[in-house]
């Protein structure tokens, strides 16, 4: 198989590594309209590379195509490769543009259209949902994300990161990772109830701290706290039923649940290998990145339109991030 990669930034060359490592019958092409990233690409793994993507739509012989761009050219990019014919692996989008009409060509097309959603592939997520899915009772959780947004990327200026822009904002990244595995686990949104602040000197046009009430339709409740804030990387995750306790720091080691019979913590054990990579905090691993490649390449060999997250499931969750950021501090919205 042949698959093209634009985009070969942090998150493209991830794609690239993973594909080289776990595939060895994969041929990659790079693409990327900077000579400099090109080079170092070209020098890193050995592949060939271009800087013109409409060059590659014309002239490819590619059966899909990864899209890690900054998420405000992905409908573009993903539209031209629909017309292309490729195959669709795409990052996280952060936005719906072109939502409708991609999802449409897409199927008159009979070509996959597989949307990221890493934390879907995390083992301790799925864990997770597997527990509360056995449980069937209401559930409550509190969950707080943070870490400052200048170490997101410290090899290169938050202003120069799509998280700089108030569209694509690093707090809606989060909620973007985040709340695809929230509303499958606890199931759709009945309302949230939003109070934020921004508490930086950061140079940016929208709030670093959110803080998100959320009541499920099945009578869950959660407190999501998201920060751009605090200093140490942190992802604390607590959930609370009568019948299970289990606490998660988002490190692969870090998932523990009460034994309610011995009256003691136990750690859940669930990973043989650990992939990380050093720039990154201690709560991202590269497991869950590799597993949802190898999904993608089932799900092209079994000729499905998706994998576990769809775009018409995403749709639902960015109208829910939406509301979100739209919603006045310390106002509530019914769904």
């Amino acid at each position: 198989m042949n698959v093209g990669v634009i985009g070969l930034g942090s998150m493209g060359k991830r794609r690239i590594r993973l594909i080289k490592s776990n595939f060895p019958d994969v041929n990659v092409i790079g693409i990327d309209n900077s000579d400099e990233r090109c080079r170092e690409v070209q020098d890193l793994f050995s592949i060939k590379t271009l800087n013109d993507s409409i060059e590659f739509f014309k002239n490819n012989d590619c059966e899909a195509v990864f899209i890690s761009t900054p998420p405000l050219t992905h409908s573009k990019i993903i539209n031209d490769a629909l017309n292309a014919n490729l195959n669709i692996f795409t990052e996280i989008n952060l936005v719906k543009d072109l939502y409708d009409e991609n999802i449409k060509m897409a199927n008159e097309k009979n070509l996959t259209l597989f949307l990221s959603s890493t934390q879907l592939y995390r083992k301790e997520i799925r864990y997770i949902d597997s527990k509360i899915s056995k449980l069937n009772k209401t559930t409550n959780y509190i969950y707080h994300i943070g870490n400052y947004l200048p170490d997101w990327h410290p090899w290169e200026s938050y202003k120069n990161f799509f998280v700089g822009n108030k569209k694509t904002n690093g707090c809606r990244e989060i909620l973007t990772i985040e709340l695809p595995w929230i509303v499958k686990t606890f199931g759709e949104i009945k309302q949230i109830h939003v109070s934020k602040n921004k508490i930086t000197h950061l140079d940016i046009d929208y709030p670093d701290s959110f803080f998100i009430n959320i009541t499920h339709k099945n009578g869950s409740n959660g407190v999501l706290i998201i920060d751009l804030v605090s200093r140490k990387a942190v992802r604390n995750l607590e959930i609370i039923n009568e019948n299970c306790y289990i606490q998660w720091d988002g490190t692969p080691d870090g998932l523990e649940e009460f034994n309610i019979d011995s009256g003691e913590m136990e750690k859940i054990n669930l990973y043989e290998k650990i992939s990380n990579e050093q720039d990154y905090n201690q709560t991202i691993i590269e497991n869950a990145y590799l597993e949802e490649i190898i999904d993608f390449f089932n799900v092209l060999n079994s000729n499905k339109n998706h994998g576990v997250y769809s775009f018409e499931k995403d749709k639902y969750v960015i109208d829910a991030i939406d509301i979100i950021e739209e919603t006045d501090d310390k106002q509530s919205y019914i769904f």
